[in-house]
């Protein structure tokens, strides 16, 4: 980023509660998407203290832009807030990496010089605008994935991906619920002591406030998890519990130059060190973390160990395991506070959230270097490097 000659630096960052994405036992059902982000967009100005009047463009993440999250979702959600109509707007689509490509984005927009405040963001509602509204408009008007594209790839669902990768990294069922157990104990952890509420946006509904995720599940067992079924295949090890959770939930995150910081008396939390977005199989699909994560350390003269939090989306358990047997994190390290898999993946949203909890979390344990990586549908890999100030 510096080699642009200007550093973007991370002032603010919140995040919504993340829900179930149940249509009927969602907490955030009865929450518009637009609605959603428009109130992280409104919080994230406010905590920092910063007239709306400043940001030049606000640019997010969603991946189902359809129905409820169609023409624009970005825009939309600024402007039914009331806030300024001059403010430019960007909805971005990289699959799951989509809230973090939007604040990739951001930071490459103050770091050439071309904005000076940016907000980058991510939303997702599953339980309005999910997998069952996305399958139902390709089955009327046809399929993303063309003839020519499928005779240059066997393409599979993505579950079956996580399977493949449990497959070639000899992973294990209970290499996997076990993995998933820890990150319910951790998120559950983190959720009783406090540790998501500065970083958290309470949601209230229909009078009742919501400041809690949704999914974690603190009385869950490896018993428990080990009586579910394979989701993928038959005799499979992927199943709904070391699996990600189907989610909804918004994320925003103020980003500004150094110097428009000095201006206007706003403390700078963290400058963005470094990003990457590249490509891997598109059939295994999932191992994008491994590539991605080698190569911002290469590029920054960084081993793993320099690394002071990690947060990597679980997609699936096998995706984090096999990261993890590549790469050999202390696992201490590696999302100290839960993950998907019990805090939920709103698909657009997580790679916002996930920084903003990196953010927080540098700051309560005083620490300096973060990373966030993710696995990303199609074949994507993608990796945030942040230093906190």
């Amino acid at each position: 980023m510096s080699q642009l000659g200007r550093q973007a630096v991370i002032v603010e960052a919140v995040r919504t509660p993340v829900g179930r994405g149940h249509p009927e036992k969602g907490i955030l059902r009865d929450v518009h998407p637009a609605d959603l982000l428009g109130r992280c967009y409104v919080e994230v100005l406010r905590r920092a203290g910063v007239d709306p009047h400043e940001v030049e463009n606000v640019i997010t993440g969603c991946v189902y832009q359809i129905a409820q999250q169609a023409q624009g979702i970005s825009r939309n959600a600024w402007l039914q807030k009331g806030l300024p109509e001059t403010t430019g707007a960007t909805t971005v689509d990289i699959r799951c990496g989509s809230g973090q490509q939007a604040v990739h984005l951001a930071a490459l927009r103050i770091a050439a010089g071309v904005d000076d405040v940016v907000i980058g963001a991510g939303v997702e509602h599953m339980g309005r605008v999910g997998f069952r509204v996305n399958e139902g408009a390709q089955e009327q008007w046809g399929r993303g994935f063309t003839p020519e594209l499928l005779e240059h790839y066997d393409l599979v669902p993505q579950g079956e991906g996580a399977e493949l990768i449990a497959d070639r990294w000899e992973i294990t069922r209970a290499d996997m619920d076990a993995f998933a157990l820890r990150s319910h104990q951790r998120a559950h952890q983190a959720s009783s002591d406090g540790s998501f509420d500065r970083e958290m946006l309470p949601i209230v509904v229909s009078g009742d406030m919501h400041a809690t995720d949704q999914g974690i599940r603190p009385d869950t067992t490896l018993d428990a998890l080990a009586a579910l079924r394979p989701a993928f295949r038959e005799d499979g090890r992927v199943t709904a519990g070391n699996s990600s959770q189907v989610s909804d939930g918004a994320a925003a995150i103020l980003l500004m130059s150094e110097e428009k910081a000095d201006q206007l008396g706003v403390r700078a939390r963290a400058r963005v060190v470094d990003q990457v977005v590249l490509g891997v199989d598109p059939i295994t699909m999932l191992t994008g973390p491994i590539p991605a994560t080698a190569k911002i350390l290469a590029r920054n003269g960084l081993t793993i160990d320099d690394i002071d939090v990690i947060e990597i989306n679980e997609a699936f358990a096998s995706v984090v395991l096999a990261w993890q047997r590549e790469h050999r994190p202390d696992t201490e390290r590696v999302n100290p506070r839960g993950g998907a898999i019990a805090l939920g993946h709103p698909l657009g949203s997580t790679g916002a959230r996930l920084l903003t909890t990196l953010l927080h979390e540098l700051e309560d344990q005083d620490k300096q270097l973060g990373l966030v990586t993710m696995c990303c549908g199609g074949g994507l890999g993608t990796a945030t490097l942040i230093e906190r100030i």
